[in-house]
């Protein structure tokens, strides 16, 4: 058995020569940095519409009172027209805030209330959204929908795997090496999509007639898969 003394004296030593042996050990060689991707533009499949109502008067209580008599008459609407996937419906944003006068004082409470139609049904939303009469359109958005984004990004992430390992194999050539290993890697997603134009949606909204749909074309979100890190020539 070591005393604890000489334990204590190997201990140190070793800690004074871990400094020293890390300095001697060489710097990588050989090693390159690159990156590559692959996108593609993907069909919207996601609807979502904002409808909202905004009221205002001298009494915060009258105008909360409004505000939810519109929310709950277009509630009523739409939780009868709403199917699981196909149109979810959600209440957004529910605000009340003092307006003040020059001097100061409260003049007045202005409120505003939403609700948020949302899902892969464009017909049943837009159909819906016309027929609701006590909230007006605020904003329309468009997107991919978690099994399209998944699929989508499956099929670009392929193709940038083999962008890198092409890269990396020109790379290897063209500095005289006949093959290289993969040191390190990263993968990372995402999806881009043109912004919706809400105040000239709103405008249209408007001047339709009652109860019809309220019209809207989706575009395509761009998804891009990159793929980067370093490999070692051999």
């Amino acid at each position: 058995m070591i005393p604890i003394r000489r334990l204590t004296v190997l201990a140190a030593v070793l800690a004074c020569a871990m400094p020293a042996f890390a300095q001697t050990l060489p710097p990588p060689q050989n090693v390159v940095q690159l990156s590559a991707d692959a996108q593609a533009e993907v069909q919207q499949d996601m609807l979502s519409m904002v409808l909202t109502t905004t009221k205002e008067g001298a009494n915060p209580a009258t105008v909360q009172a409004q505000l939810k008599t519109a929310l709950d008459a277009a509630l009523g609407l739409a939780r009868s027209e709403a199917r699981a996937g196909q149109m979810d419906v959600q209440t957004g944003n529910f605000s009340l805030s003092p307006r003040y006068s020059k001097e100061g004082r409260i003049a007045s409470w202005q409120g505003t209330a939403e609700l948020v139609l949302e899902g892969r049904d464009f017909d049943r939303i837009t159909s819906t959204a016309g027929r609701i009469n006590t909230m007006t359109l605020g904003r329309v958005g468009f997107g991919l929908s978690r099994e399209q984004r998944v699929k989508a990004e499956a099929d670009v992430q392929l193709r940038a795997i083999e962008n890198f390992k092409a890269k990396a194999t020109t790379l290897a050539r063209g500095f005289g090496f006949s093959n290289y290993t993969l040191r390190e890697v990263s993968v990372n997603s995402s999806d881009s999509s043109p912004m919706p134009r809400p105040r000239m949606m709103a405008m249209a909204a408007k001047s339709m007639e009652a109860d019809s749909a309220v019209p809207v074309e989706a575009g395509k979100s761009t998804v891009i898969v990159n793929v980067s890190g370093s490999i070692q020539l051999q």
